[in-house]
């Protein structure tokens, strides 16, 4: 009998801002990957040497980028795999590096993408031997011809003509795709490009295949994404439940006869792959479509997220088009597609795809997704596609909710956080959180108190409380939690950051009643057990 297959939970993650090919200096891939990982790295508070393994995703490159990309990271010789599976690749190796999990063989594994791409249009590199894509080139053009635009977006604006011949779809559909996805990017610091485009604008670009013009593309981009997996006995040892997303399903499926058989140009996208992978997940997870409030959804052209609502089971075969009408993939609606923008607006470095959905998800389960939050998003679900081909969907949540309704989990703490966003002093509790993250046994063991900072003044006149635990475990940082406090501070937003960035003397402050503490006065003098690593303290 096999061994029971053990849950795997995302720890941590990290991603870089998505580039133009060549527009960052010195962003070369071990670049990117130094960044993604020790983000990754800090989110989890996991030292780099407890990773045992690391599975490292690119398209282009030669063999062992993968070792070298680490390297920047640290040489502590545990194996690394490198993995190559189109558009698929980040979420590839996301999958190895939960297997080794799942299967007993490691507690902790590092699964990284990165791509350092060429503008322009994606090209073969080989010309020497057989192209992976020989068959899917050899039915497109038997099925609906060759023209003059680059083959991949005519594969995918095909699947686009096949869909509006079938259903009578319109071409505003999948402008209307392209005009959320822009318009989603503008609250994405991480996004290629953050620029909101009206649907008349996206209509009226160049036309690349139709039905896709320019704005319904995804780019070529720079970029890297990188997450920490590990198993229950890891995240509980490291007292991480607090911040743990478990994958409660994932599946691969590859091509299969009706993607050539049934002469179908969406079935020649990755329609089929699409749909048994998130049917399998379904099973897998106990879950159906109408449990899922968050996806993010592979949208290399505008063409395929309209085919995929309909593969994933987001809506009825046939009826994309009303789902997008009645707004159902955007805010306000039954599910939010894409809240990060997509591969359309964020960018899409091939190997780090994968990893940039899974970061997103993550942040998203963690309330930490800030104005892109989905209001109560417990089930997230993510799609990545590659043609030649595999699809890759994994379904998650958080893994110990109880850690979060006990107020164990450190949410809302940045200024991107839920609720908290528009305040001017959230970068002071980031900066509380991040010391507690680095010495929290230490802090706590010297105050041994829990404050409550309450802000008024925030947006709107909106007034924020934060508590800052520094008295329990390795102490916490919460927003707009209720809590008796040890030590309540009360001074306006825009005072206390003024207060914490030393620009407000603290003696100064009190006396002109800027500053109000209450109870335990002589543990305000304690706060300065933070400042000397959280740079922007001043008390």
């Amino acid at each position: 009998m096999s061994a029971p297959k053990r849950r795997v939970f995302v720890v941590g993650v990290g991603m870089t801002k998505f580039e133009k090919p060549g527009r960052r200096d010195n962003f070369d891939y071990p670049d990117m990957a130094l960044e993604a990982v020790t983000k990754a790295l800090k989110d989890s508070g996991v030292h780099y040497k407890e990773v045992e393994q690391a599975c490292v995703g690119y398209c282009y490159g030669d063999t062992t980028c993968g070792q070298r990309a680490i390297y920047e990271v640290g040489m502590t010789g545990i194996p690394v795999y490198n993995v190559n599976n189109a558009c698929s690749t980040g979420s590839t190796a996301l999958m190895m590096a939960r297997q080794f999990i799942e299967g007993g063989l490691s507690e902790c594994v590092l699964a990284l993408g990165f791509e350092k791409m060429e503008r322009g249009s994606l090209s073969a590199k080989y010309m020497d031997r057989t192209n992976p894509m020989d068959k899917h080139l050899q039915n497109m053009v038997d099925n609906r011809g060759l023209e003059s635009t680059p083959i991949t977006p005519q594969m995918f604006g095909n699947a686009g003509r096949e869909h509006m011949e079938k259903y009578g779809t319109k071409p505003e559909h999948f402008a209307k795709i392209a005009y959320k996805n822009h318009k989603h990017s503008v609250n994405n610091p991480y996004s290629q490009f953050q620029d909101e485009y009206t649907l008349e604008q996206i209509l009226k670009a160049p036309m690349i295949h139709a039905p896709l013009t320019k704005l319904q593309c995804c780019p070529t981009s720079d970029g890297s994404g990188a997450a920490i997996l590990a198993s229950e006995e890891f995240v509980k040892k490291h007292n991480l439940q607090s911040q743990a997303v478990e994958i409660i399903a994932q599946a691969m499926v590859t091509d299969l006869p009706s993607t050539f058989q049934d002469n179908s140009a969406m079935k020649l996208i990755g329609y089929d792959l699409s749909k048994k992978a998130a049917e399998k997940c379904y099973k897998q997870a106990g879950l159906t479509p109408n449990d899922v409030h968050v996806v993010e959804l592979h949208d290399c052209f505008a063409a395929n997220e309209l085919v995929t609502y309909e593969a994933i089971g987001l809506c009825e075969e046939g009826k994309a088009g009303e789902f997008i009408d009645k707004g159902d993939n955007t805010y306000g609606g039954k599910y939010v597609v894409n809240p990060s923008g997509g591969l359309i607006s964020k960018g899409h470095p091939l190997g780090a795809t994968g990893l940039a959905q899974c970061a997103e998800l993550s942040w998203q389960l963690r309330g930490l997704a800030g104005k892109r939050q989905v209001p109560g998003a417990k089930i997230a679900l993510q799609h990545n596609l590659g043609l030649g081909g595999a699809a890759v969907v994994t379904i998650y949540r958080l893994g110990f909710p109880e850690a979060v309704q006990s107020g164990l989990q450190t949410m809302a703490v940045s200024s991107s956080a839920l609720g908290s966003e528009g305040f001017k002093s959230s970068p002071v509790f980031v900066e509380l959180e991040k010391e507690l993250k680095k010495n929290g046994a230490d802090i706590v063991k010297k105050v041994k108190a829990v404050y409550v900072f309450k802000v008024r003044g925030g947006p709107g006149g909106k007034e924020g409380v934060w508590v800052v635990d520094a008295k329990s475990g390795n102490g916490s940082v919460s927003f707009g939690t209720e809590a008796k406090g040890d030590c309540t501070i009360n001074m306006a937003d825009e005072d206390l950051l003024n207060l914490m960035t030393g620009q407000l003397n603290p003696q100064k402050a009190f006396f002109q009643g800027k500053l109000k503490v209450t109870g335990n006065m002589s543990l305000a003098l304690k706060l300065k057990e933070f400042q000397p690593k959280a740079g922007t303290s001043k008390l």
